[in-house]
């Protein structure tokens, strides 16, 4: 058996997640996001939609002079869970019915996606980590092939960069959090170790009764402001990306998805709110302003949305979705 554990994992995601340059701590907006990302999984779950949203995974999109944005694909990563063989020698696993769905949206509107799944060559060995992908949403059956070969539209990268270089305590990661959050970053590194890319993470793919909506999920207090009321800010990198889809349409809309708690030490859950980004981008403040720290340690500059505008999250919202 060729496994993984979860201490491996762990010492990984310390060399790939960035840090606060001074104190070397991993940065909490990071820490919150992956925990009401998971939070969020598992109220689906007791609403009975857990087979109508997806994994976490990435969209990348080419860049160089007269190529930047040409190009664009989505990859959702296999899951590797620790303890748990995987030998190449092993049948691959076969995507979900939601996923292929899913990934046919994707492909009407101009961008490809791909299932990818891992083989460990030697035991708890991350640098031995193989990956093999699968394009979905096409008409007829796709083979694997070796990952990240053949992704067409990207230039390859010319002189090595080192995405390992970080010494991050990652020790508030809860164990839970910790196969799905490794295999996204161990995936990342290995295509950005081939192509020159724009890179942004997918929180998920929410499988609506009418639409298909990439959603973005954040924890928030709502703070006051004397225009607007109370409100929910969003970082201008994910509504720029938000913005990215509209801009594709067909079947395909976004959500941004707020986990409200009462406090940003206990962490208590108020609510669970949504709203569409065709909503967001009409209501959103015009003028950004200057947020808290970002995902890498660096200030934010947020677009304000009126908390009013926002609705509840529940079994009858999401049917309508």
């Amino acid at each position: 058996m060729t496994t993984l554990s979860l201490e491996v994992m762990n010492d990984y995601l310390s060399s790939s997640i960035t840090s606060n340059r001074q104190t070397g701590q991993l940065n909490r907006n990071k820490l919150n996001g992956l925990l009401a990302e998971i939070d969020f999984r598992e109220y689906l779950n007791t609403l009975g939609f857990a087979e109508r949203i997806s994994v976490g995974g990435w969209i990348a999109r080419s860049v160089g002079a007269g190529s930047f944005g040409v190009e664009t694909v989505v990859m959702f990563p296999e899951t590797i869970l620790p303890n748990q063989d995987y030998s190449p020698t092993r049948t691959l696993t076969n995507p979900s019915h939601g996923l292929h769905t899913i990934c046919s949206t994707f492909h009407q509107i101009g961008i490809r996606s791909y299932f990818c799944t891992p083989s460990i060559h030697n035991i708890n060995d991350t640098h031995t980590i193989s990956w093999k992908a699968v394009q979905l949403g096409l008409p007829t059956e796709q083979n694997y092939y070796d990952f990240p070969d053949n992704i067409n539209g990207f230039s390859n990268r010319t002189r090595r960069y080192n995405f390992l270089r970080y010494e991050t305590d990652v020790s508030e990661i809860p164990s839970r959090a910790i196969p799905e959050e490794f295999t996204k970053e161990h995936l990342r590194v290995t295509f950005q170790n081939r192509y020159m890319q724009e890179m942004s993470d997918i929180d998920g793919i929410l499988w609506g009764n009418q639409f298909t909506y990439p959603i973005e999920i954040k924890e928030k207090t709502p703070a006051s402001d004397s225009k607007l009321g109370e409100y929910f800010g969003l970082d201008l990198g994910p509504f720029v990306k938000l913005a990215y889809y509209a801009s594709k349409r067909g079947n395909l809309h976004s959500l941004f998805i707020v986990r409200e708690i009462d406090n940003t030490e206990d962490r208590n859950l108020v609510n669970w709110w949504f709203i569409p980004f065709e909503k967001l981008a009409r209501y959103a403040s015009w003028v950004p302003s200057t947020g808290g720290t970002n995902m890498v340690g660096g200030a934010s500059a947020v677009v304000k949305i009126p908390k009013n505008q926002f609705e509840e999250l529940n079994r009858n919202t999401i049917n309508q979705l």
